[in-house]
């Protein structure tokens, strides 16, 4: 795994073997970045990451310059992976909460400009990530949600979905607020 542009451009990030997250291919990660470069600007953005597994999303954000980027995960060991990798590249701008992702979205008061889900393929409530998340006021105006999932979930019928974007195993569905 690594990270794909910014300031640590080709900084690889490797998890232990025994590891359990999935994170997202650099080949997804890669095309997906593309796909954002050219709807929004890095700086200034504040994204909120849910199921951060590795941690992988939550440094391309901040490496192409996001102003700030909470990065919720629930498994103790990963949260640490990710706290430990935060301090040893020296972004400033992540903050890593260990979290229930769900209790913190009820609890939540921010905005964000961009919400990034990438739950596990296997949740059995995974089709209720984007109503779960967009009821809960978190998501500014012109903001945007994006959830990763695997071929089985379609979101095309969800009324603020905008487009899907889709990398070999790996699919990205993405909703906004207003077009």
């Amino acid at each position: 795994m690594r990270i794909i542009s910014g300031t640590h451009k080709s900084r690889r990030i490797s998890p232990d073997k025994s590891f359990k997250a999935r994170p997202t291919t650099d080949f997804a990660k890669e095309n997906l970045f593309n796909v954002l470069n050219n709807t929004i600007d890095f700086e200034d953005l504040k994204v909120l990451d849910l199921f951060g597994g590795t941690g992988s999303i939550s440094y391309e954000f901040a490496s192409r310059g996001a102003e700030q980027v909470i990065c919720i995960e629930l498994n103790f060991k990963h949260c640490a992976f990710i706290k430990k990798t935060v301090n040893e590249l020296g972004f400033t701008q992540i903050n890593v909460l260990r979290a229930d992702i769900f209790k913190y979205l009820k609890g939540c008061k921010k905005q964000f400009d961009l919400i990034f889900a990438d739950p596990p393929f296997d949740l059995d409530t995974i089709d209720t990530i984007p109503d779960t998340i967009l009821k809960q006021n978190i998501l500014n105006e012109n903001g945007i949600l994006i959830v990763e999932h695997s071929s089985r979930n379609n979101f095309s019928q969800h009324p603020l979905f905008h487009d899907m974007r889709s990398y070999g195993s790996v699919n990205f569905s993405f909703f906004k607020l207003k077009d």
